[in-house]
Protein backbone atom coordinates (compact mmCIF):
# COMPACT_ATOMS: atom_id res chain seq x y z
CA UNK A 1 0.00 0.00 0.00
CA UNK A 2 1.43 3.33 -1.03
CA UNK A 3 1.56 6.49 1.08
CA UNK A 4 -1.26 8.09 -0.94
CA UNK A 5 -3.53 5.10 -0.42
CA UNK A 6 -2.93 5.16 3.32
CA UNK A 7 -3.75 8.86 3.49
CA UNK A 8 -7.00 8.36 1.59
CA UNK A 9 -8.05 5.47 3.80
CA UNK A 10 -7.41 7.44 6.97
CA UNK A 11 -9.19 10.54 5.71
CA UNK A 12 -12.73 11.04 7.27
CA UNK A 13 -15.74 11.12 4.95
CA UNK A 14 -16.72 14.39 3.38
CA UNK A 15 -19.19 16.57 5.18
CA UNK A 16 -21.34 16.86 2.08
CA UNK A 17 -21.55 13.12 1.66
CA UNK A 18 -22.62 12.65 5.28
CA UNK A 19 -25.26 15.42 4.95
CA UNK A 20 -26.72 13.86 1.83
CA UNK A 21 -27.05 10.47 3.44
CA UNK A 22 -28.63 11.92 6.60
CA UNK A 23 -31.04 14.10 4.60
CA UNK A 24 -32.14 11.17 2.50
CA UNK A 25 -32.88 9.09 5.58
CA UNK A 26 -34.79 11.98 7.21
CA UNK A 27 -36.84 12.65 4.10
CA UNK A 28 -38.08 9.11 3.77
CA UNK A 29 -38.16 8.28 7.47
CA UNK A 30 -38.72 4.93 9.01
CA UNK A 31 -41.88 2.90 8.35
CA UNK A 32 -43.05 3.65 11.89
CA UNK A 33 -42.75 7.41 11.33
CA UNK A 34 -44.57 7.20 8.00
CA UNK A 35 -47.37 5.24 9.66
CA UNK A 36 -47.71 7.78 12.46
CA UNK A 37 -47.79 10.60 9.91
CA UNK A 38 -50.61 8.99 7.94
CA UNK A 39 -52.58 8.32 11.11
CA UNK A 40 -52.15 11.92 12.23
CA UNK A 41 -53.34 13.21 8.87
CA UNK A 42 -56.45 11.04 9.12
CA UNK A 43 -57.45 12.07 12.61
CA UNK A 44 -56.60 15.79 12.36
CA UNK A 45 -59.88 16.78 10.59
CA UNK A 46 -61.89 14.82 13.17
CA UNK A 47 -60.07 16.59 15.98
CA UNK A 48 -61.30 19.92 14.61
CA UNK A 49 -64.82 18.52 14.06
CA UNK A 50 -65.12 16.90 17.49
CA UNK A 51 -66.54 19.91 19.34
CA UNK A 52 -69.00 21.02 16.58
CA UNK A 53 -70.22 17.45 16.13
CA UNK A 54 -70.68 17.05 19.89
CA UNK A 55 -72.73 20.25 20.05
CA UNK A 56 -74.76 19.25 16.98
CA UNK A 57 -75.57 15.82 18.35
CA UNK A 58 -76.31 17.11 21.87
CA UNK A 59 -78.55 20.02 20.92
CA UNK A 60 -80.10 18.78 17.64
CA UNK A 61 -80.21 15.05 17.11
CA UNK A 62 -80.72 13.99 20.72
CA UNK A 63 -83.71 16.39 21.19
CA UNK A 64 -85.18 15.20 17.89
CA UNK A 65 -84.84 11.60 19.06
CA UNK A 66 -86.53 12.45 22.36
CA UNK A 67 -89.31 14.26 20.50
CA UNK A 68 -89.97 11.20 18.35
CA UNK A 69 -90.08 9.05 21.49
CA UNK A 70 -92.48 11.44 23.26
CA UNK A 71 -94.78 11.42 20.22
CA UNK A 72 -95.68 7.79 20.99
CA UNK A 73 -96.58 8.51 24.61
CA UNK A 74 -99.21 10.47 26.54
CA UNK A 75 -96.63 12.46 28.53
CA UNK A 76 -97.90 15.76 29.92
CA UNK A 77 -94.44 17.34 30.17
CA UNK A 78 -94.38 17.28 33.98
CA UNK A 79 -95.25 13.83 35.30
CA UNK A 80 -92.55 11.14 35.28
CA UNK A 81 -95.12 8.66 33.95
CA UNK A 82 -95.00 8.14 30.20
CA UNK A 83 -97.51 5.60 28.92
CA UNK A 84 -96.97 4.22 25.44
CA UNK A 85 -99.95 5.00 23.19
CA UNK A 86 -98.68 3.86 19.79
CA UNK A 87 -99.86 5.96 16.87
CA UNK A 88 -102.83 7.42 18.72
CA UNK A 89 -101.33 10.94 18.74
CA UNK A 90 -100.75 10.83 14.99
CA UNK A 91 -104.26 9.59 14.30
CA UNK A 92 -105.66 12.50 16.32
CA UNK A 93 -103.71 15.01 14.25
CA UNK A 94 -105.07 13.68 10.96
CA UNK A 95 -108.62 12.94 12.13
CA UNK A 96 -109.38 16.03 14.24
CA UNK A 97 -110.11 18.92 11.84
CA UNK A 98 -109.29 21.62 14.38
CA UNK A 99 -105.72 20.31 14.65
CA UNK A 100 -104.92 20.03 10.95
CA UNK A 101 -106.98 23.00 9.71
CA UNK A 102 -104.35 25.49 10.85
CA UNK A 103 -102.11 24.34 8.00
CA UNK A 104 -104.28 26.38 5.62
CA UNK A 105 -103.07 29.59 7.29
CA UNK A 106 -99.66 28.81 5.81
CA UNK A 107 -100.99 29.62 2.34
CA UNK A 108 -101.08 33.31 3.26
CA UNK A 109 -97.40 33.21 4.18
CA UNK A 110 -96.57 31.09 1.12
CA UNK A 111 -98.10 33.79 -1.10
CA UNK A 112 -96.19 36.42 0.87
CA UNK A 113 -92.97 34.45 0.30
CA UNK A 114 -93.57 34.52 -3.46
CA UNK A 115 -94.05 38.29 -3.28
CA UNK A 116 -90.89 38.86 -1.27
CA UNK A 117 -88.83 36.69 -3.66
CA UNK A 118 -90.05 38.70 -6.65
CA UNK A 119 -89.44 42.03 -4.90
CA UNK A 120 -86.00 40.97 -3.66
CA UNK A 121 -84.99 39.72 -7.09
CA UNK A 122 -86.12 42.97 -8.70
CA UNK A 123 -84.17 45.20 -6.34
CA UNK A 124 -81.11 42.91 -6.41
CA UNK A 125 -81.05 43.13 -10.20
CA UNK A 126 -81.53 46.89 -10.28
CA UNK A 127 -78.95 47.60 -7.57
CA UNK A 128 -76.39 45.29 -9.17
CA UNK A 129 -75.93 47.86 -11.94
CA UNK A 130 -74.28 51.24 -11.54
CA UNK A 131 -76.83 53.40 -9.71
CA UNK A 132 -76.56 56.44 -7.52
CA UNK A 133 -77.05 55.84 -3.76
CA UNK A 134 -77.23 52.09 -4.34
CA UNK A 135 -75.34 51.37 -1.11
CA UNK A 136 -77.94 53.41 0.78
CA UNK A 137 -80.76 51.44 -0.81
CA UNK A 138 -79.00 48.17 0.03
CA UNK A 139 -78.87 49.15 3.69
CA UNK A 140 -82.52 50.23 3.69
CA UNK A 141 -83.66 46.91 2.21
CA UNK A 142 -81.56 44.74 4.52
CA UNK A 143 -82.19 46.71 7.72
CA UNK A 144 -85.62 45.14 8.60
CA UNK A 145 -84.05 41.67 8.71
CA UNK A 146 -81.65 42.84 11.43
CA UNK A 147 -84.44 43.92 13.78
CA UNK A 148 -85.56 41.51 16.48
CA UNK A 149 -88.81 39.72 15.68
CA UNK A 150 -90.38 40.67 19.02
CA UNK A 151 -89.73 44.35 18.36
CA UNK A 152 -91.21 44.04 14.88
CA UNK A 153 -94.31 42.40 16.31
CA UNK A 154 -94.93 45.22 18.78
CA UNK A 155 -94.23 47.93 16.20
CA UNK A 156 -96.76 46.52 13.72
CA UNK A 157 -99.22 45.79 16.49
CA UNK A 158 -99.54 49.55 16.97
CA UNK A 159 -99.34 50.06 13.22
CA UNK A 160 -102.49 47.98 12.58
CA UNK A 161 -104.53 48.87 15.66
CA UNK A 162 -107.68 51.01 15.44
CA UNK A 163 -106.68 54.63 14.91
CA UNK A 164 -103.04 53.59 14.54
CA UNK A 165 -100.42 54.54 11.99
CA UNK A 166 -102.06 52.82 9.04
CA UNK A 167 -105.45 54.42 9.71
CA UNK A 168 -103.83 57.84 10.10
CA UNK A 169 -102.02 57.54 6.77
CA UNK A 170 -105.13 56.32 4.96
CA UNK A 171 -107.18 59.18 6.40
CA UNK A 172 -104.87 61.67 4.67
CA UNK A 173 -106.09 60.34 1.33
CA UNK A 174 -109.74 60.26 2.38
CA UNK A 175 -109.91 56.47 2.62
CA UNK A 176 -112.28 54.74 5.03
CA UNK A 177 -110.39 53.74 8.17
CA UNK A 178 -113.30 52.35 10.14
CA UNK A 179 -112.18 48.73 10.21
CA UNK A 180 -110.23 46.38 12.46
CA UNK A 181 -107.24 45.16 10.49
CA UNK A 182 -106.64 42.32 12.92
CA UNK A 183 -110.32 41.69 13.66
CA UNK A 184 -111.25 39.06 11.05
CA UNK A 185 -109.26 36.08 9.72
CA UNK A 186 -108.79 37.32 6.15
CA UNK A 187 -107.53 40.83 6.90
CA UNK A 188 -105.56 39.64 9.93
CA UNK A 189 -103.68 36.93 8.05
CA UNK A 190 -103.11 39.27 5.11
CA UNK A 191 -101.69 41.92 7.43
CA UNK A 192 -99.43 39.44 9.20
CA UNK A 193 -98.21 38.06 5.89
CA UNK A 194 -97.44 41.63 4.80
CA UNK A 195 -95.28 42.04 7.89
CA UNK A 196 -93.31 38.93 6.91
CA UNK A 197 -92.75 40.40 3.44
CA UNK A 198 -91.36 43.60 4.98
CA UNK A 199 -89.07 41.67 7.31
CA UNK A 200 -87.66 38.87 5.15
CA UNK A 201 -87.26 40.60 1.80
CA UNK A 202 -83.82 41.75 2.92
CA UNK A 203 -82.59 38.18 3.39
CA UNK A 204 -83.55 37.13 -0.13
CA UNK A 205 -82.20 40.43 -1.44
CA UNK A 206 -78.74 39.73 0.00
CA UNK A 207 -78.72 36.17 -1.35
CA UNK A 208 -79.67 37.30 -4.85
CA UNK A 209 -77.31 40.27 -4.80
CA UNK A 210 -74.36 38.09 -3.82
CA UNK A 211 -75.14 35.63 -6.59
CA UNK A 212 -75.52 38.38 -9.19
CA UNK A 213 -72.28 40.12 -8.20
CA UNK A 214 -70.39 36.83 -8.58
CA UNK A 215 -71.13 36.83 -12.32
CA UNK A 216 -68.03 37.79 -14.35
CA UNK A 217 -68.20 41.37 -15.56
CA UNK A 218 -66.95 40.36 -19.01
CA UNK A 219 -70.33 38.80 -19.73
CA UNK A 220 -72.09 42.13 -19.18
CA UNK A 221 -69.55 43.93 -21.34
CA UNK A 222 -69.97 41.42 -24.16
CA UNK A 223 -73.76 41.69 -23.90
CA UNK A 224 -73.60 45.50 -24.06
CA UNK A 225 -71.38 45.32 -27.14
CA UNK A 226 -73.97 43.08 -28.76
CA UNK A 227 -76.68 45.62 -27.96
CA UNK A 228 -78.46 43.59 -25.28
CA UNK A 229 -80.97 45.47 -23.16
CA UNK A 230 -81.25 45.22 -19.37
CA UNK A 231 -84.08 42.73 -19.70
CA UNK A 232 -82.07 40.57 -22.10
CA UNK A 233 -79.10 40.66 -19.73
CA UNK A 234 -81.36 39.53 -16.91
CA UNK A 235 -82.97 36.79 -18.99
CA UNK A 236 -79.84 35.29 -20.52
CA UNK A 237 -77.12 36.07 -17.96
CA UNK A 238 -78.53 36.79 -14.51
CA UNK A 239 -81.46 34.34 -14.38
CA UNK A 240 -79.46 31.22 -15.37
CA UNK A 241 -76.59 32.08 -13.03
CA UNK A 242 -78.71 32.51 -9.88
CA UNK A 243 -80.77 29.36 -10.40
CA UNK A 244 -79.17 27.50 -7.43
CA UNK A 245 -79.71 30.48 -5.12
CA UNK A 246 -83.29 30.87 -6.34
CA UNK A 247 -83.92 27.20 -5.59
CA UNK A 248 -82.51 27.69 -2.09
CA UNK A 249 -84.76 30.72 -1.54
CA UNK A 250 -87.82 28.73 -2.56
CA UNK A 251 -86.92 25.95 -0.12
CA UNK A 252 -86.50 28.50 2.68
CA UNK A 253 -89.79 30.16 1.69
CA UNK A 254 -91.77 26.92 1.82
CA UNK A 255 -90.27 25.74 5.10
CA UNK A 256 -90.63 29.22 6.61
CA UNK A 257 -94.28 29.53 5.61
CA UNK A 258 -95.05 26.22 7.33
CA UNK A 259 -93.20 27.10 10.53
CA UNK A 260 -94.28 30.71 11.12
CA UNK A 261 -94.44 31.53 14.81
CA UNK A 262 -93.16 34.74 16.36
CA UNK A 263 -94.98 37.46 14.37
CA UNK A 264 -98.55 36.03 14.68
CA UNK A 265 -97.89 34.84 18.23
CA UNK A 266 -96.81 38.31 19.39
CA UNK A 267 -99.39 40.30 17.46
CA UNK A 268 -102.51 38.15 17.85
CA UNK A 269 -101.56 35.16 19.98
CA UNK A 270 -103.21 32.97 17.37
CA UNK A 271 -106.64 34.61 17.81
CA UNK A 272 -109.09 35.49 15.01
CA UNK A 273 -108.05 32.54 12.89
CA UNK A 274 -104.35 33.43 12.75
CA UNK A 275 -103.03 30.42 14.64
CA UNK A 276 -100.30 28.58 12.75
CA UNK A 277 -99.27 24.97 13.17
CA UNK A 278 -96.31 25.93 15.35
CA UNK A 279 -98.44 28.16 17.59
CA UNK A 280 -100.92 25.33 18.02
CA UNK A 281 -98.07 22.94 18.85
CA UNK A 282 -96.71 25.29 21.51
CA UNK A 283 -100.15 25.69 23.05
CA UNK A 284 -100.69 21.93 23.13
CA UNK A 285 -97.42 21.44 24.97
CA UNK A 286 -97.35 24.35 27.42
CA UNK A 287 -100.97 25.44 27.78
CA UNK A 288 -102.86 22.14 27.62
CA UNK A 289 -99.97 19.95 28.92
CA UNK A 290 -100.20 17.52 26.00
CA UNK A 291 -96.53 17.13 25.25
CA UNK A 292 -96.99 13.77 23.55
CA UNK A 293 -99.56 15.17 21.11
CA UNK A 294 -97.44 18.30 20.56
CA UNK A 295 -94.39 16.13 19.82
CA UNK A 296 -96.39 14.19 17.25
CA UNK A 297 -97.44 17.47 15.63
CA UNK A 298 -93.82 18.60 15.50
CA UNK A 299 -92.77 15.31 13.90
CA UNK A 300 -95.53 15.67 11.29
CA UNK A 301 -94.35 19.20 10.48
CA UNK A 302 -90.75 18.00 10.16
CA UNK A 303 -91.74 15.17 7.82
CA UNK A 304 -93.85 17.50 5.66
CA UNK A 305 -90.98 20.00 5.30
CA UNK A 306 -88.50 17.24 4.43
CA UNK A 307 -90.93 15.74 1.92
CA UNK A 308 -91.59 19.07 0.21
CA UNK A 309 -87.86 19.79 0.07
CA UNK A 310 -87.16 16.37 -1.44
CA UNK A 311 -89.88 16.81 -4.07
CA UNK A 312 -88.56 20.24 -4.98
CA UNK A 313 -84.98 18.96 -5.31
CA UNK A 314 -86.23 16.20 -7.58
CA UNK A 315 -88.23 18.56 -9.76
CA UNK A 316 -85.55 21.28 -9.85
CA UNK A 317 -82.13 19.61 -9.50
CA UNK A 318 -79.18 21.73 -8.51
CA UNK A 319 -77.37 21.78 -11.85
CA UNK A 320 -73.96 23.34 -12.21
CA UNK A 321 -74.17 26.68 -14.01
CA UNK A 322 -71.57 27.41 -16.70
CA UNK A 323 -72.09 30.67 -18.57
CA UNK A 324 -68.64 30.83 -20.17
Amino acid sequence: MTETTKTAAARPPRAGTSWRRTGTASAHGTPQRRGRGRTLRRITPWMFLAVPLALLITFTYVPVGNMIYYSFTDWDGVSPDRNFTGVDNYSQIFTRPELFRVFFVSFYYLAASAVQIVVALYFATVLSFDLRFRNLFKGILFFPYLINGVAIGFVFLYFFQDGGTLDSVLSWFGADTDRAWLGDPTSANTSLAGVSVWRFTGLNFVLFLGAIQSIPGELYEAAQLDGASRWQQFRHIIAPSIKPVLSLSIILAVSGSLSVFEIPYIMTGGATGTSTFVIQTVKLAFQFNKTGLASAAAVVLLVIILLITWIQRRLVPDDKVDLV
